[in-house]
């Protein structure tokens, strides 16, 4: 579904990702780990197209994307959960969805409300009104609100509650099985190896490891070099 092909990315003159690859599989969650300043964050901008990589490709449904607005890619069936959320803050929660709303998709704000029923009893709120897991939650519903068939989740569960962080879980598993392929960028790693069939480590803007979740579980070195865990 996703192929990620050598990318070099920048920030003005710093490179950041360095000849990056990775793939991800339908119907698969996938995990990118690394710590803080790794290259997670512009991973996830790189394929939606707010940082296109300067060299490399992203492959999409078979379909050259690299560089393609995020607009377009969207259209296309990508999901993106920003690290920061943006919420629209003086939206309500009901507006914050139908401003994204694909009405040739599968996802209508009925069934979103169905899968976020917290979020159903505050649609008239404000978005800057709400808590970080409200917060969260909208962002999340508002990807789904383009009928995606993938969604790039970045950091979904810093700095949420133990409790937030377990619906959460519930709810990015629900997502794989209604057949949506997730990339999943997290520093949590012990929540979030419990989600994940393949796990990519990142460091430095170099992918460090490739394997299966129960690989990466079993390889100490790997986690203690570049994730301290």
């Amino acid at each position: 579904m996703l192929e990620v092909l050598n990318i070099h990315t920048y920030y003005g003159l710093s490179h950041i990702l360095f000849s990056e690859s990775l793939h991800l599989e339908r119907g698969e969650i996938v995990g990118l780990f690394g710590r803080n300043g790794a290259g997670k964050s512009t991973t996830m901008r790189s394929i939606m197209g707010l940082t296109p990589p300067r060299e490399g490709r992203i492959i999409y449904n078979g379909e050259d994307i690299t560089g393609q607005k995020p607009y377009r890619l969207f259209r296309k069936g990508i999901g993106y959960v920003p690290d920061d959320r943006r919420v629209f803050a003086d939206l309500t929660v009901d507006e914050n969805l139908d401003i994204v709303y694909n009405r040739r998709g599968d996802w209508s704000r009925k069934r979103v409300y169905d899968v976020f029923p917290a979020l159903s009893e505050i649609k008239s709120r404000r978005a800057g009104f709400l808590s970080g897991g409200e917060q969260q939650m909208l962002t999340i519903a508002r990807a789904l609100m383009g009928s995606p068939e993938l969604i790039l989740l970045d950091e979904p569960i810093e700095g949420l509650a133990p409790l937030v962080v377990r619906s959460l879980e519930e709810l990015i598993l629900l997502l794989r099985d209604s057949g949506i392929s997730i990339l999943l960028s997290e520093q949590n790693i012990r929540s979030a190896v419990k989600l994940v069939n393949r796990v990519y480590v990142i460091d430095n803007g170099f992918i460090r490891f490739e394997g299966t979740a129960a690989e990466f579980e079993a390889d100490d070195e790997v986690k203690k070099k570049y994730l301290m865990v």
